[in-house]
């Protein structure tokens, strides 16, 4: 029986699984996404966001903690300067995993995990949903002039266009 057994071995010795799990992280912290198997994307969630939430601090001591999880200092530069300014604000949740389609040579359940912060897709359609336009009468009729004047103004463009290239056409036949 599994009681109290919190740690999802993922089929791999102690030492293997730390090496596999902290190279995992260096990725998610360079590349902010990274597709993998559902099963390490969700052990791969409780190993990196402490270390998240430790970059928060930017203390030497800190440094140190993080370096032994990582041992890449690249990417402890990285998750200290740009990382932790991001997430700064936020007070967990720094990773969102995202389920894809199953592996076609093994039919495991596949994921994306992603910082949360580095997600342009999902910015932007919060954005659009917050401009929520009103529906009055008045706002039918201030779109309908709108195309109208506008190819009023093309049009005088095109005139004013025309004249000078006449000109210029005349010019050249006279000398």
């Amino acid at each position: 029986m599994r009681h109290g057994k919190k740690v999802n071995h993922l089929g791999r010795t102690d030492s293997h699984r730390k090496a596999m799990l902290a190279n995992m992280a260096s990725s998610l912290i360079k590349h902010k996404r990274i597709s993998t198997t559902l099963a390490k994307a969700k052990a791969l969630r409780t190993y990196v966001e402490p270390l998240i939430t430790k970059s928060k601090s930017d203390t030497t001591h800190s440094r140190r903690i993080v370096f032994g999880y990582l041992q890449d200092k690249e990417t402890v530069t990285e998750l200290f300067r740009d990382v932790a300014a991001k997430v700064a604000n936020r007070p967990g949740g720094y990773t969102r995993i995202i389920k894809l389609n199953n592996r076609l040579g093994d039919n495991a359940e596949m994921a994306l995990i992603e910082l949360v912060d580095y997600n342009e897709v999902y910015g932007k359609e919060a954005e659009a949903a917050e401009k929520k336009t009103t529906r009055r009468g008045r706002s039918k009729a201030k779109k309908s002039d709108a195309p109208a004047a506008k190819t009023e103004e093309v049009k005088a463009e095109e005139v004013v266009e025309e004249a000078p290239a006449a000109e210029e056409a005349k010019e050249d036949k006279g000398e």
